[in-house]
């Protein structure tokens, strides 16, 4: 070898290897750069026809790799500590609690032995059972800390506690509640519903209806109280505030107290209630009370039901009007905010408003009257920026089969009730009367039943766009904050102020 390191041609040639032989040098051997396979002395071995093999430098051989006869490549190799290894990778998912055992580390999967490894071995590795560990975002550093309660995890898989009445929004005393924080969740399909009306047009049993009870269930029973007969009779409101119901289908329902309420104007003259500050006269304050809720309620609503028992007051619809005008602007995005959406910067948001005529006569059901209501609502509502037209149609019901799509030229968001009865006892009480064949029948009464037109209404209702409330998208709890924020901002709204001032 060369003092470079490499090898030198012919050094290891046939009489190099005999004189090495010869000499029988006890040394250790020199060190082989070409692989272990080479350690040994070269033999040179003799050619078929007796000549020797020709001197000069050899050439390298492919090297043989050999392995394992496949009688005993199936056999697992038993490692040093005894436990049997298998073939493929285990993985198991466990639980926080198993993991932040100090006995037991994550990254090692428990042993598998005795007859399961026999077992294993014969039928080959099953696929485990996952365990699905649920993280619960409002546990904060308990979460992260280390170990989770499984029963919180499966709590979050239980469908949504069913609501048994209504909750308070807003008190009587025009104050922000938080009590509803507990019912609402991290999700955004949702729907939002209010509902505004005079003084006992059946605000509340309509919104029971749509929610939660049936016609056939007892009044008392309903998740909005409706006017018990004693409050009738002294001509009250039982609604005060605002009310809450959620569904399970989570729709939320908003029930409001009587605008332009005049029970609650001789409540406040005679209990000598202490106005605020910014509010010198009694009736003065009425008005701001209903004009705020009216405006809360085109902020944070998708629909809007405006119930009226009779068509129509003119002063209703300027009551619309000025709410509308005095209504909180969106607020805009936020430049850096990730969760915008693609609504407009500058972009107002209104809802979808529904007029309903509840308490309706049979002559209102006539088609040439009906179409008449239709043409007065688009007169009064023509300069506004509510969605009164093109959600909702009485047409598509088929309560008037006689009736085209287009019979109605301009068909406004317009839907008629009767009045609500008992079905059963409305039969048993026209038993008897007239013809024997026709005494058992019921009678003409020129629309629907009262249940077939709710149904229908409610399935319309629930069926309108979900329109986006703000430039960001809300679930649930940012829309309970998101309102708190409206409510707040349309107490101290300097609009609400210039008009009460100008009323006075």
């Amino acid at each position: 070898m060369s003092e470079s390191g490499h090898s030198q041609p012919g050094m290891y040639g046939q009489g190099r290897r005999r004189r090495r032989r010869r000499d029988r040098d006890p040394g250790p051997p020199a060190q082989n750069l070409s692989g272990p396979s080479r350690d040994r002395d070269y033999v040179p071995r003799e050619r078929r026809d007796g000549s020797e093999e020709p001197t000069g430098p050899l050439l390298q051989k492919t090297p043989i790799i050999l392995a394992k006869p496949p009688g005993e490549r199936s056999k697992p190799s038993v490692p040093a500590s005894g436990a049997p290894s298998l073939e493929k990778p285990i993985m198991l998912i466990k639980t926080r609690d198993e993991v932040g055992k100090p006995g037991n580390p994550p990254d090692v999967a428990p042993s598998v032995s005795g007859a399961g490894t026999a077992k294993l071995e014969r039928e080959g590795q099953r696929p485990t059972q996952p365990v699905y560990q649920i993280q619960n975002r409002g546990m904060g550093s308990a979460a992260s800390g280390g170990a989770v309660d499984p029963v919180i995890g499966q709590t979050k898989l239980l469908p949504p506690e069913k609501m048994k009445h209504s909750i308070k929004l807003v008190d009587d005393q025009m104050n922000w509640c938080d009590s509803a924080m507990e019912y609402l969740r991290d999700q955004t399909d949702m729907l939002v519903v209010g509902v505004i009306g005079l003084q006992g047009t059946g605000k509340s049993t309509i919104m029971s209806l749509l929610s939660a009870n049936s016609p056939e269930e007892d009044q008392r029973a309903y998740v909005f109280r409706a006017q018990t007969q004693e409050i009738k009779e002294r001509a009250g409101n039982q609604s005060s505030g605002i009310d809450l119901y959620i569904t399970q289908e989570r729709v939320i329902f908003l029930d409001t107290q009587p605008i332009l309420s005049p029970s609650i104007l001789d409540h406040l003259i005679n209990n000598d209630r202490k106005l605020p500050p910014e509010y010198n006269l009694p009736h003065t304050y009425v008005e701001m009370q209903s004009l705020q809720i009216t405006a809360f309620l085109f902020t944070v609503c998708h629909v809007v039901i405006v119930i009226q028992d009779w068509f129509t007051d003119i002063n209703l619809y300027r009551f619309l009007q000025t709410a509308e005008m005095l209504k909180p602007s969106t607020p805009s995005a936020s430049h850096d905010s990730a969760g915008s959406s693609g609504a407009d910067d500058g972009s107002e948001y209104y809802p979808h408003i529904v007029f309903l005529q509840n308490k309706a006569r049979r002559e209102e059901f006539c088609p040439r009257n009906l179409k008449k209501m239709h043409m007065t609502v688009d007169k009064l509502m023509a300069h506004s920026h509510l969605k009164y037209k093109g959600t909702l149609s009485m047409l598509d019901c088929n309560i008037f089969p006689g009736l085209n799509q287009d019979y109605l030229e301009t068909e406004v968001n317009l839907f008629l009730l009767p009045m609500m009865e008992n079905d059963g006892e409305d039969a048993l009480t026209r038993a008897g009367s007239g013809p024997p064949l026709f005494s058992l029948l019921p009678g003409y009464r020129g629309h629907p039943g009262f249940s077939s037109l709710v149904s229908k209404f409610r399935s319309q209702i629930l069926a309108m766009s979900r329109s986006q409330l703000s430039h960001t998208i809300l679930t649930e709890k940012n829309w309970f904050h998101y309102a708190a924020r409206i409510w707040d901002g349309v107490k101290k709204s300097s609009a609400l102020s210039e008009y009460s001032r100008l009323l006075s």
